[in-house]
């Protein structure tokens, strides 16, 4: 380890440390905001259930299955007027979040969707039975019931993330994808790059226990 690579890891690790969990944990959250809904009516609206909405659902089910046909680079460069528009500039942390959330949305309306089509519907039509509107049922049945799978679902989505965010380093997008990128490959320091993707991998071990530990703590069955 030379003096150099100490004074990197120093400088550089912490700070690309943290962007990487603010542009992950930002662009969950957008991620979520988006894809809850868009999942919830997707298992509502289909049919035998309790909105049947063919039409909704098909045009719903199309636009995500095309938003997750885009590979990751592809999508950071398609709408890079579109990320600058948002937030005023198309490299950067922040404005890496921007298609870290547009890709995350489609994944993570899927996993809402799986996650409420694994509930009995035996629960959702005893809940009818006893006169519950739409947005009971939603509220008070089917998240309930599915919140310990959306959550594993959640972490894997934000495990995904994690290996995009890195991809995001080679358009500028900070983090340590920046760091491995940047000060590892194309100053052909081995030993940076090597700690840089051990760290992701701790970072990647330490998201997915959480996220087990929390699904194990609200499954109540």
């Amino acid at each position: 380890m030379t003096a150099e690579n100490i004074k990197l890891m120093i400088n550089l690790l912490p700070i690309e440390t943290w962007n990487t969990i603010y542009m992950v944990l930002s662009a969950t959250l957008i991620a979520v905001l988006m894809g809850l809904p868009i999942g919830i009516l997707l298992v509502i609206s289909e049919k035998n259930h309790i909105r049947e909405m063919p039409l909704i659902n098909g045009i719903l089910s199309f636009i995500v299955n095309v938003g997750r046909s885009f590979p990751f680079i592809i999508l950071m460069i398609a709408i890079i007027p579109f990320t600058r528009f948002i937030v005023g500039k198309s490299l950067g942390t922040t404005a890496a979040i921007v298609p870290l959330a547009i890709a995350a949305a489609p994944f993570v309306a899927r996993v809402i969707e799986t996650s409420l089509k694994e509930i009995d519907k035996g629960i959702i039509e005893a809940a009818v039975s006893m006169g519950s509107n739409t947005w009971q049922i939603i509220v008070k049945v089917l998240l309930p019931e599915a919140l310990p799978s959306i959550v594993l679902g959640i972490t894997l989505t934000i495990v995904n993330l994690v290996g995009y965010s890195a991809m995001a380093g080679v358009m500028g997008g900070g983090g340590l994808g920046k760091v491995a990128i940047q000060y590892g490959y194309q100053r052909y320091n081995g030993f940076l790059m090597t700690i840089t993707v051990i760290e992701l991998i701790i970072l990647v071990q330490l998201i997915q226990w959480i996220g087990n530990y929390i699904s194990k703590s609200i499954n109540k069955k």
